[in-house]
């Protein structure tokens, strides 16, 4: 396999690992809000981080079984991101006006909805949507958060977050046998996968629930922020299937090396 990356891939994995690596979404949100996150928070319930919990397995179970149904499996056919935006944007309306009540409602349409665009950019990458480790993959995106300023790198980096899920993908390819739609993965190996990913990911939905939850942010508040919110994936998405084509071309552990090398050139 060779070992040497072309210009161009060189230049895919730096795009790759800009986006993978900068910025998350709390940054986002705050920049575009003109507001800290912690505002939000003190706006959120009792007991609302385990309702986020829930809601957010049921969201993510809902979104890999129904969000690649109608899609057209053929790889290399562009993305079409501005589509899946405005939907996403629709949903978040709804919900910006019922406020965190909408929550619950709007969450399932809108991550299957950017469970589809996630889908759409694997595809463009080259990816076959009838492959269960490319379904994986795409549900595995919704486990990278991109670095905050106070993030243990060991734990957030885009690696790292693939390696702590690892097992449980494998465990869940296994029994799905490489052969079969990802939901018909047996229930234990799928639901231990979706946890893990599900507890990464509620972070990224009580962020935007705290956002939401804001007094005066409404209807328009709801469509902007789900608008940063798919954007955020998005780019999780674009990254995370970038790196799988090259490590396709050239192994995953030299483009690890070639990762991680970006990284360290990185100021602190």
């Amino acid at each position: 396999m060779d070992t040497h990356f072309s210009e161009a891939d060189f230049d895919a994995l730096r795009r790759a690992h800009t986006l993978l690596e900068n910025p998350g979404l709390t940054a986002r949100l705050t920049s575009t809000l003109g507001s800290p996150i912690e505002k939000g928070l003190r706006y959120l319930p009792d007991g609302w981080h385990k309702a986020i919990g829930d809601a957010t397995r049921v969201a993510l179970m809902k979104a890999a079984d129904t969000a690649l149904f109608t899609l057209d499996k053929q790889p290399g056919k562009e993305s079409s991101n501005i589509w899946h935006k405005v939907g996403v944007a629709v949903t978040g309306g709804v919900g910006g006006f019922f406020g965190l009540a909408g929550l619950a409602v709007e969450l399932p349409i809108s991550t299957t909805l950017m469970m589809r665009s996630i889908a759409d950019i694997a595809r463009s990458e080259g990816e076959h949507l009838d492959n269960p480790q490319t379904r994986l993959a795409c549900l595995e995106v919704f486990a990278l958060g991109g670095n905050q300023a106070d993030d243990d790198a060991t734990e957030s980096g885009y690696y790292a977050v693939r390696a702590l899920l690892a097992q449980a993908v494998s465990q869940a390819v296994e029994y799905a046998g490489g052969k079969v739609m990802l939901e018909k993965a047996a229930p234990p190996a799928m639901a231990r996968l979706v946890s893990m990913i599900a507890e990464r990911f509620g972070i990224q939905i009580t962020e935007k629930a705290a956002a939401q939850a804001v007094p005066a942010i409404g209807a328009a508040g709801g469509a902007l922020i789900n608008t940063l919110f798919i954007d955020h994936f998005q780019d999780m998405a674009r990254g995370h299937f970038i790196v799988r084509r090259l490590e396709a071309k050239y192994g995953q552990e030299t483009v690890e090396q070639a990762y991680m090398g970006l990284s360290s050139d990185q100021p602190h």
